[in-house]
């Protein structure tokens, strides 16, 4: 079983956001796959169960808003006993160039509110994740541009760089070993 995490902030006025990359992933994935998330109150998140193959696979966008993400997350793992090496995690992250991405198999969370919750309520920091370059702010006012929205531009060429390889992405990442998927996907 895999538990796929797409953070971001929940709420219309969010859509589209540099903070919502994670569930701009994961919505591209369900609208492949035809899936839909429901809201789930009890757990803190919208989610959306399929499989991939033989493997059972749970999406899920926390409600929490970013800076609580772990409670979400840490609801969703105790419920269906997920061990720590199913998670894999997708955020926005301003260190890496805008439109690329990088996978690694564990570490800090580099100042990210959501990846700070996430590990400090399931006590490790052994979680796989995607960081996706949003790009860096001009100035020192990075509250202000991680809520800001892409533009269109800035949207499609996310799109050709990665949201129009996530499907392909969460097959191979319920298929391969890590390693290999590593080896596949990073573009850094």
């Amino acid at each position: 079983m895999k538990l796929i995490v797409g953070l971001g902030n929940p709420g219309r006025k969010y859509n589209h956001t540099r903070h919502n990359a994670g569930f701009m992933f994961v919505d591209r994935v369900a609208e492949d796959w035809n899936l839909k998330f429901t809201l789930d109150k009890d757990k803190k998140c919208e989610i959306a169960i399929t499989n991939v193959g033989p493997e059972k696979v749970i999406f899920i966008k926390p409600i929490t808003y970013m800076n609580n993400s772990g409670e979400a997350v840490s609801a969703v793992k105790n419920y269906y006993d997920i061990a720590d090496e199913d998670i894999f995690i997708i955020i926005d992250d301003m260190d890496i160039p805008f439109a690329t991405h990088k996978i690694k198999p564990f570490g800090g969370t580099a100042g990210h509110n959501g990846m700070k919750s996430i590990q400090n309520l399931l006590n490790t920091d052994q979680l796989k994740r995607l960081r996706v370059g949003i790009g860096k702010p001009d100035g020192d006012n990075t509250i202000d541009f991680v809520l800001s929205k892409f533009s269109k531009k800035e949207i499609k060429e996310l799109d050709n760089n990665i949201y129009n390889y996530a499907s392909s992405m969460i097959n191979d990442l319920c298929s391969m070993k890590f390693d290999n998927f590593m080896n596949k996907y990073n573009t850094l």
